[in-house]
């Protein structure tokens, strides 16, 4: 149901709107964000590509991604609602003059103008320089950009400058669809809402954290793109370092999104750096080799179409973290990514501590630590594990690992539940940065990562092979093996 607050309309500009990211997710989440009523009446939305092509073709090719890529069945009278906004203009990106089209349709008296970049990051400059050549924009004119920003920090510095040259910081909505996702945002509620982990939620209390984002696919054909990335930049520097922000970061002071990024770019100073002289036991890279996923046979990395056997890519990456503050001295983080894994399955788990003396005896020989798993895909929710006694009047006591589970279908049958998308799009509408990366925290963490990528490249580190299917390379169960804890399989 929609909210009694009314924000002023948009006009969003999709640049790429032809492209794979606005078929498959932009206008899947515009459609279930128009039929949840969230939309403002006045919105439009203005497909830009390359193409020539009728604001009709615009809307038919829409509805054939709707068909395609929507779980629920098309709602006629949403989508008459939907399609009403649609629009479509042919714009060359590289021609700054042909911007000058986009005068005749925005409205900025209206409307606010929400630039959304679902291109490659090369054309970001090109964009920036053809809007402030039309005019078009004025202080409230906002834009939003999508990862890669960059491959290293001074890649992410020049991106980042050119788009400073038109916009200014608060106009700029860089997203990670992971923030949107309703168990990150969750993280808050659940540390700072909630006395029983607010006051656990340090040194004392947590024993280790190991964060996983596993994905069943291998490169869906984007071996161009990845194997000059790697998972390492692709996936851990983004998606999982502000996973990890948002678990260690110190109580903020409110809700704004200044005070959760200044908490947050703290937590990705205080990480520990990782370089040539610690990184052969801090890392673990990996390559998939050809295996089997759900008993159905898959090629190896290096037999992918159009890859180059002598790759040394990585497809898999494993790190223990520390972090370097008073909360959590002592206490790894591990982290894991990778592709053609088990299955998919992004998750927090967070090990509590185990108890010094153990009077169950007969039920364990040592009482195993409390857990609180923290499901973000493919089941939302969260569990904890802890023990209690089995029912019964047998002489012993004894004890059984239990769950406490909170599944978000389940437990808000009547609330929807969102995709990042949704969120993050509607956020950047209504003009609310706080789900959204600041500049700082991006360079931030490349400045980690760097580091990293620098210490591999100077031992000249080839990646450890992985049959698809499996949790990746041996090493990584001995990366935790080495100080007495495993992975959560």
């Amino acid at each position: 149901m929609k909210a009694n607050k009314t924000y002023t309309p948009c006009d969003l500009v999709i640049y790429g709107a032809l492209g794979d990211l606005s078929k498959r997710k932009l206008i899947i989440s515009l459609y279930r964000l128009e039929n949840a009523n969230f939309i403002e009446p006045d919105t439009r939305i203005i497909g830009v590509d390359l193409h020539e092509i009728t604001s009709t073709e615009f809307i038919d090719i829409a509805h054939k991604s709707l068909q395609a890529f929507l779980s629920d069945e098309i709602d006629v009278t949403v989508w008459e609602r939907f399609s009403a906004r649609l629009s479509y203009l042919k714009i060359d990106l590289t021609q700054p003059d042909q911007y000058m089209q986009l005068n005749a349709v925005i409205d900025q008296q209206a409307r606010i103008m929400v630039n959304y970049f679902a291109v490659a990051p090369f054309l970001f400059k090109n964009i920036c320089q053809g809007l402030a050549h039309s005019g078009v924009l004025t202080e409230s004119s906002r834009m939003v950009m999508e990862k890669p920003i960059g491959h290293d920090l001074n890649s992410s510095k020049e991106i980042n400058d050119e788009v400073a040259s038109v916009f200014n910081e608060k106009q700029v909505y860089r997203i990670d669809h992971y923030l949107g996702k309703e168990t990150v945002l969750n993280l808050l509620a659940l540390r700072f809402a909630n006395s029983i982990f607010t006051t656990n939620w340090n040194h004392n209390t947590i024993d280790h954290i190991q964060i996983t984002v596993a994905e069943e696919v291998g490169i869906e054909g984007r071996w161009d793109y990845f194997d000059k990335t790697g998972q390492l930049r692709d996936m851990l520097q983004n998606h999982l370092l502000q996973i990890l922000t948002f678990i260690a970061m110190e109580p903020p002071v409110n809700l704004e999104a200044e005070s959760i990024h200044n908490e947050k770019i703290k937590v990705l100073k205080a990480l520990r750096p990782i370089t040539s002289n610690n990184v052969e036991e801090k890392t673990v890279r990996g390559q998939y080799s050809a295996g089997y996923i759900k008993g159905n046979a898959v090629p190896g990395y290096l037999e992918e179409k159009g890859a180059n056997t002598e790759s040394t890519t990585e497809s898999f990456v494993a790190l223990r973290v520390d972090i370097d503050n008073w909360r959590w001295a002592g206490v790894p983080f591990y982290l894991r990514t990778g592709k053609r894994l088990t299955g998919k399955r992004t998750e927090i788990v967070v090990y509590f501590k185990q108890l010094p003396h153990n009077i169950f005896k007969d039920s364990f020989r040592e009482l195993p630590p409390n857990k609180l798993i923290i499901h973000l895909q493919p089941n939302e929710g969260v569990e904890i594990e802890m023990l209690n006694k089995i029912p019964g009047i047998d002489e012993h006591i004894k004890l059984q690992k239990t769950k406490l589970d909170l599944s978000f279908s389940d437990t808000f049958k009547e609330s929807r539940i969102f995709g990042g998308y949704e969120k993050l799009i509607l956020e950047a509408m209504r003009g609310n940065t706080t789900l959204f990366l600041s500049r700082e925290e991006i360079e931030q963490a490349w400045t980690w990562v760097d580091s990293i990528q620098n210490a591999w490249h100077h031992y000249k580190d080839t990646p450890k092979r992985y049959p698809a299917g499996t949790w990746g390379p041996v090493a990584s169960v001995a990366l935790l093996a080495r100080d007495g804890r495993a992975w959560e399989e």
